[in-house]
């Protein structure tokens, strides 16, 4: 079925009702009209190509205090916007009603589709999954089953990005201890081998390019961008990496094959660049889980020492579920085998997260909990023994979209790092946090 059908279905599946609550304008004013006049006044502007017009008494009857018709022009507008290609303004006024009434299944069908059209998949199928978790009439069911089929139209280009602050009590992740045993002696650490305090800036930026191959298949081309500066520039650590392979679509399955290289410098010199090849397939199981897959076999080449150049292997399963249309959450598995070519470098490790997610009036908070194990082949011979790692993460993020501009909304994001190592140069804490704006969908 079109994409275009499919969402005509949906929009008059679940439509709402026109308001016909009346208000009293001021006495001054010239001309005085019921709501209802002025939603005639709105429509009648927007059928004849008048949007700005129409946009100005949409937005006038949004402050309405009546959340019930705030929400239907919100609602209107957003479909107007929406039709006039300003999809992240339509994404935003959506959002702004969900924040008000999280159950309102036919605006999060909505926004799964302007999600769509601005290339977030994830995203969009996010949404699809807590609409169902409201309960659905069958025959909105049946449609929104169609509908996440119909996801198949890409956009063929974007982009996003993140900008934040981030003070650190660590950036370098070393230990607080100023002596480090050895076999040999107890040695003396230099100060920039120990814990670093600092504040950087934190950069992150994603863009990608999709080509059509077939109905089922296209071409996707990701480039990707990490970079943290410091004052102290022996710090920074930068990393670019391109991604491309084919997008197959298998039934209600998405699966992508791809190769990829990343590319990273430390202290503005280079430190290490990976070849790898990976897949990534994601299953649904019913309307409200996912279940995913990631598998991959990478070479690095360390340009420091020679003695960590090998091979990087790595799988996880990860499983997410919308238990209502405001909470969901979700569970990792991951194992990683890094067969590099000293045994005392080379260690495997297997982690556990679990993440979950909350809409708060107008904050969406997002919580995750791991725990990681790590195991080297052998002792390297400076050491008295071999490296056995226990690490503990904990993160809260939150993102307030009660200030949005241009799809940016302000983000905090704070975490605690802890690992207990049996090599002191590798047990050490971390408190960080980022303060910036992220892009809002």
């Amino acid at each position: 079925m079109p994409l275009s059908f499919a969402l005509l279905m949906l929009s008059s599946a679940t439509a709402y009702g026109p308001a016909e609550r009346q208000i009293e304008e001021s006495p001054e004013s010239a001309v005085t009209l019921t709501t209802a006049q002025l939603f005639q006044f709105a429509d009648a502007a927007r059928d004849r190509g008048d949007f700005e017009i129409a946009e100005s008494a949409y937005r006038a009857l949004a402050t309405n205090p009546d959340i019930e018709l705030r929400t239907e022009a919100r609602f209107r507008l957003a479909l107007m916007l929406a039709n006039l290609k300003r999809h992240t303004d339509s994404a935003v006024l959506l959002r702004q009603i969900l924040d008000d009434k999280p159950d309102a299944a036919r605006v999060r069908l909505e926004l799964a589709r302007i999600l769509a059209l601005m290339g977030d998949m994830s995203g969009a199928a996010r949404e699809l999954r807590q609409a169902q978790a409201t309960g659905l009439p069958p025959e909105v069911a049946r449609l929104v089953d169609i509908y996440t089929n119909a996801l198949r139209s890409r956009k063929p280009f974007g982009a996003s990005m993140e900008i934040a602050l981030a003070p650190d009590s660590n950036i370098n992740r070393a230990t607080q201890s100023t002596t480090l045993d050895t076999i040999i002696a107890q040695f003396d650490l230099s100060e920039d081998a120990q814990a670093q305090s600092g504040v950087g800036l934190s950069l992150k930026g994603q863009a990608y390019a999709r080509a059509g191959i077939s109905e089922r298949s296209s071409l996707l081309v990701r480039l990707s961008a990490d970079a943290n500066l410091y004052r102290k520039s022996a710090f920074n650590d930068i990393s670019l990496g391109v991604q491309a392979g084919p997008e197959i679509r298998s039934g209600k399955d998405r699966i992508r094959p791809s190769a990829g290289y990343i590319y990273r410098w430390y202290g503005g010199d280079p430190f290490a660049d990976t070849v790898s090849a990976a897949i990534n397939i994601q299953h649904p199981m019913g309307n409200r889980a996912q279940l995913g897959f990631n598998g991959s076999v990478g070479r690095t080449n360390n340009r420091r020492n020679d003695l960590q150049d090998g091979e990087i292997y790595a799988a996880s399963v990860t499983y997410e579920r919308a238990f209502s249309a405001k909470f969901g959450g979700g569970l990792t598995l991951t194992g990683v085998r890094q067969a590099l070519r000293d045994p005392g470098y080379a260690t495997a490790s297997g982690t556990v997260q679990a993440v979950a997610y909350r809409e708060i009036g107008q904050m969406t908070a997002a919580a995750a909990l791991s725990y990681s194990h790590l195991e080297a082949d052998k002792r390297l011979f400076l050491f008295p023994r071999r490296r056995v790692d226990n690490r503990f993460n904990a993160s809260l993020s939150t993102q307030f979209r009660q200030i949005t501009i241009q799809g940016f909304a302000p983000l905090l994001r704070v975490s605690y790092e802890r690992n207990i190592s049996t090599v002191g140069i590798y047990d050490y804490a971390r408190v960080a946090a980022e303060i910036g704006i992220t892009r809002a969908f």
